[in-house]
C-alpha cells in the first residue's frame, strides 16, 4: 500500500440552521461540520456525533487533538484508509456503553481498511542508553515513534469498537485492529472491542501504556502481540477464535511476545517484560490446519502463549479453552530460533478440557515457570455486555 499524504485538513461540509422569517432577520453563523477524514489534521478537530468517512490516510500531526465523541461511527470507505496519531498529538475518544464509538468499513470484511494507529513517546528496546529510543512507524517509517517518557500521554480510548481491520502495507506487512507504538502510561485504554481483523487484534510496540478490558474476536492473526520493550499491564483481556472462523496465516496465536523488535536485537536493553492478569484464549475454531512457511500443515493454533526473544512475561489467572475438534501445537512455547523467552517468566494457568493436555506442549526456558492448576477463571466477560457479544 502506498501511502499518500495530504496537507489539507479534513474535508469540511458546511451545515446551516434556517431561520424563521419571524426571526428579524437575525444572522446565525454556520457551524463547520465535518462529514469526511483525509490527509492531514494539523489543528484540533473536534467531530460531530453521526457518520463520519474515512476516504483516506489520515494522520492528526504533532500538536494537534483529535476529538471524537461518543455515537460516533468512523466508516473507512477505502483498504488504504487508517489513522494514526503521531507522538506529540492525541486523539480523545471516548464511548459509553450505550453510546460506543465505532470505527469499521462499509465492506464488512476483514482486512477492508488500515486500523488505528497511535504513536507516542514512552521507551523502546534499543541496543543501549545511549541510542536513541526511536522508530519508523510499520506504515510509514519517516513517521517516529518512541522516547523517554514513560509517562507520556496520547490521549484516551473507552468503549471503541474497531472491525473489519488489517488491510495489507506491503506483501509481508499488514494492519492491526490497534496498534500501540511506545505509547506512555499517561494513556487511558478501557473497554475495547476489535474483531474480525486480517492481521493481529492488538499489538504493543513498546511503550508502557496499560489497556483494561479488552475482548478480541477472530484476528487472523495473534490475538495479543507484544514486542520490542513492552512494560505494561493488559487487565481482563478476553480472545476467541469462533467455530467458524478460518485463516491463511503463517503462525496464528494466542499470545505472542517479542523482547526486541523482530528478534535482532538479542543483546538489546529495555526488552519487553510486561504483566497480564486475568486472560482467557478460546480456540474453537472448526480449520484444523494452517500452513507454515514452507508450505506444510501445521495445527490451526500455533501456540496458545508464545514468550520468546528476550520476553518476560507474568501472566497470572490464564484460562486457556480448545473446543474437541480444534487443534493446537503448544500450550506454552518459550523457545525461538531468533532467541528463547527470558527465564524470569511465571505463568499460572487452567487448560480445559484435561483430556487433551499433555506436559510435551509446555515448552520452558530455564528457570521458568508454568504453574497448572484447576481454579483460574479467566476474564470477566460481564464487563463486555455493552458489546452485545455472546459469550
Amino acid at each position: 500500500m502506498k501511502t499518500k499524504l495530504f496537507t489539507a485538513l479534513a474535508i469540511v461540509t458546511l451545515s446551516f440552521m434556517a431561520c424563521d422569517s419571524n426571526d428579524d432577520n437575525t444572522k446565525v453563523t454556520p457551524q463547520p461540520e465535518t462529514t469526511e477524514l483525509k490527509g492531514s489534521i494539523t489543528s484540533n478537530v473536534t467531530l460531530k456525533a453521526g457518520e463520519i468517512r474515512l476516504t483516506d490516510p489520515t494522520i492528526v500531526r504533532e500538536g494537534a487533538t483529535l476529538t471524537i465523541p461518543a455515537g460516533t461511527k468512523i466508516i473507512a470507505t477505502t483498504q488504504s484508509a487508517y489513522i494514526l496519531i503521531e507522538k506529540g498529538a492525541k486523539i480523545l475518544a471516548k464511548g459509553t456503553a450505550a453510546q460506543p464509538i465505532i470505527f469499521t468499513s462499509s465492506t464488512a470484511k476483514s482486512g477492508s481498511w488500515g486500523g488505528l494507529v497511535i504513536n507516542g513517546k514512552a521507551p523502546l528496546s534499543r541496543a543501549n542508553a545511549s541510542d536513541p529510543s526511536t522508530f519508523g512507524t510499520e506504515i510509514n517509517d519517516q513517521i517516529q515513534y518512541g522516547g523517554s517518557d514513560i509517562a507520556d500521554n496520547s490521549g484516551e480510548l473507552d468503549y471503541i469498537i474497531l472491525e473489519y481491520t488489517g488491510a495489507n502495507i506491503s506483501d509481508d506487512k499488514e494492519h492491526n485492529g490497534l496498534t500501540l507504538n511506545g505509547v506512555g502510561n499517561g494513556t487511558k485504554i478501557s473497554n475495547i472491542y476489535i474483531k474480525d481483523g486480517a492481521d493481529d487484534g492488538i499489538e504493543f510496540f513498546g511503550g508502557s501504556v496499560d489497556v483494561t478490558n479488552l475482548l478480541v474476536v477472530n484476528s487472523e492473526d495473534d490475538m495479543f502481540d507484544f514486542t520490542q520493550g513492552y512494560s505494561g499491564t493488559v487487565k481482563n483481556a478476553y480472545g476467541i477464535w469462533t467455530a467458524g472462523f478460518k485463516t491463511d496465516e503463517v503462525d496464528p496465536r494466542g499470545i505472542e511476545a517479542d523482547g526486541n523488535h523482530d528478534g535482532k536485537g538479542p543483546d538489546h536493553i529495555n526488552q519487553s517484560n510486561f504483566k497480564m492478569q486475568d486472560i482467557t484464549i478460546i480456540n474453537h475454531s472448526s480449520q484444523l490446519a494452517t500452513k507454515d512457511k514452507d508450505g506444510n500443515e501445521i495445527p490451526l493454533m500455533n501456540d496458545f502463549v508464545k514468550i520468546r526473544r528476550g520476553a518476560t512475561a507474568i501472566i497470572t489467572n490464564l484460562l486457556i479453552k480448545n473446543a474437541a475438534n480444534s487443534t493446537f501445537s503448544d500450550i506454552i512455547d518459550m523457545k525461538d530460533g531468533n532467541g528463547a523467552g527470558n527465564a524470569a517468566t511465571n505463568i499460572t494457568y487452567t487448560f480445559e478440557p484435561e483430556s487433551l493436555f499433555s506436559s510435551s506442549k509446555i515448552k520452558l526456558e530455564g528457570a521458568a515457570k508454568a504453574t497448572k492448576n484447576n481454579t483460574s477463571t479467566g476474564a470477566n466477560t460481564s464487563v463486555f455486555a455493552w458489546t452485545k457479544y455472546t459469550f
